[in-house]
């Protein structure tokens, strides 16, 4: 599994999780520099998908205008980049989870809107956006990854329960879905918390942050859905401690739980062991102005501000993010399982226009969002804590979320002066 690009998506939480595979170093493109002698260091967070690595090699290799010199990184790869755009010593190129809004206002990564000039418009809108500011692209996505709800044809046939499509039907099903040897629904082990982040919110038509800058759950709303969430939990309707965390489908396959929550990534696997037995949905809707939710991510490439050559790094960009659709094509889909970043390759990639993985692409395109830049590492924090807190010990989920908005509310007015720091010097 793609630990980093599963905890990019498992609410924004920052934070790997065990199982990390084990390092790979540097590697390099082809050998000698480019027509003018110019050498670019790539740097790329460690994919777990066999045959990744040797394909950003052969792009690399591919490349004529320069040297490209490919770092495979291990480890905390967020950390490492973040102390590496501090320096003169780190990356030309790098792929990112953002880039953040304190890299950007810190002036750390360069503007690229000029390189998405004439295709900004195919680029999906839920990851392009996330990766804009002030009108200015930071980062170009290069995958969508997408979360989903899974659920097993005939053990809902077999207790006369439809496919859940409001939060209410899914605690509903969840319920009578339960039995002595299977749990109605996998959540994770933690019971939601980790991975649900914010989806159960803009299944309520609400957002993290407005489009004005004001946290966008200050409503009643907000703590009726997250109370459903802790009825999943008060029911026992939820499998908790499962072999495997939601990110892996073997308690779904094995039989474990009736529904569960994960990626497209488990897609694959999930139709080889079950053929046709499965279904798919996004986060059901809840209440009057309720609408589905899918959560999605993208890594993004962006180019260092301090790095020796921002503009033959920018051209590299380029090339390799916005012209080479076929190589654009080539790592969403011959090494996982991802949704192509370019709305045009999403709709005539052979393995996305049927069946379930079709059904996928609806979604994300229907119902997709992304975690706004403006939420910061602090808010998520303090929204994950309190969403914890509701699901598995019963908290007030109103109290709870009062505190959330309060602390948002101070780290948007931290973000917002950092902008009109960086204005005025």
């Amino acid at each position: 599994m793609t630990i980093s690009r599963r905890a990019l998506l498992a609410a924004g939480a920052g934070a790997a999780g065990a199982g990390l595979l084990a390092g790979c170093g540097s590697h390099t493109g082809r050998e000698g520099k480019g027509a003018d002698g110019t050498e670019l260091s790539q740097w790329y967070h460690q994919y777990g998908e066999a045959g990744t690595e040797q394909a950003v090699e052969r792009y690399a290799a591919a490349y004529k205008k320069a040297r490209i010199k490919v770092q495979w990184r291990p480890g905390n790869y967020d950390q490492q980049t973040a102390a590496a755009l501090l320096t003169d010593s780190g990356p030309d190129v790098f792929e990112v989870n953002g880039p953040t809004l304190d890299q950007i206002q810190g002036g750390q990564v360069v503007d690229l809107t000029d390189l998405i000039e004439g295709v900004k418009g195919d680029f999906n809108p839920a990851v392009l956006t996330p990766k804009t500011h002030d009108g200015r692209v930071w980062g170009i996505p290069q995958v969508i990854d997408m979360q989903m709800l899974y659920y097993r044809k005939s053990l809902l046939k077999d207790a006369g329960v439809e496919p859940p499509a409001t939060l209410d039907a899914l605690v509903d099903a969840a319920r009578r879905l339960t039995g002595s040897k299977v749990k109605g629904l996998f959540l994770g082990n933690d019971g939601g918390a980790g991975v649900l982040g914010g989806t159960p919110l803009y299944a309520a038509g609400l957002r993290l942050v407005t489009e004005d800058g004001r946290p966008g759950f200050d409503d009643p709303a907000a703590a009726r859905t997250l109370g459903k969430l802790h009825q999943l939990y008060a029911d026992k309707s939820l499998l908790l401690g499962a072999p495997a965390d939601w990110s892996d489908p073997s308690a779904f396959i094995q039989g474990l739980t009736a529904m569960q929550w994960s990626g497209l990534w488990a897609l694959p696997q999930v139709q080889k062991e079950l053929g046709d037995d499965f279904g798919i949905l996004p986060f059901p809707a809840d209440g009057s102005h309720g609408k589905p939710a899918v959560p999605v991510g993208a890594y993004g490439a962006a180019v260092s501000a301090r790095g020796r050559h921002p503009e033959a790094a920018k051209e590299f960009v380029k090339w390799l993010w916005v012209e080479r659709t076929d190589l654009q094509e080539d790592f969403a889909l011959s090494y996982g399982f991802h949704i192509p970043a370019r709305i045009s390759l999403a709709r005539k990639a052979a393995k996305l226009r049927s069946g379930a993985a079709a059904d996928a692409v609806r979604f994300t395109t229907d119902h997709g969002y992304a975690q706004p830049l403006l939420w910061t590492p602090a808010s998520q924090t303090a929204y994950q804590d309190a969403l914890s807190r509701i699901i598995t010990s019963g908290a007030d989920p109103a109290s709870e979320l009062r505190a959330v908005v309060r602390k948002v509310t101070g780290e948007l007015a931290r973000v917002k002066n950092g902008k009109k720091a960086k204005q005025t010097s």
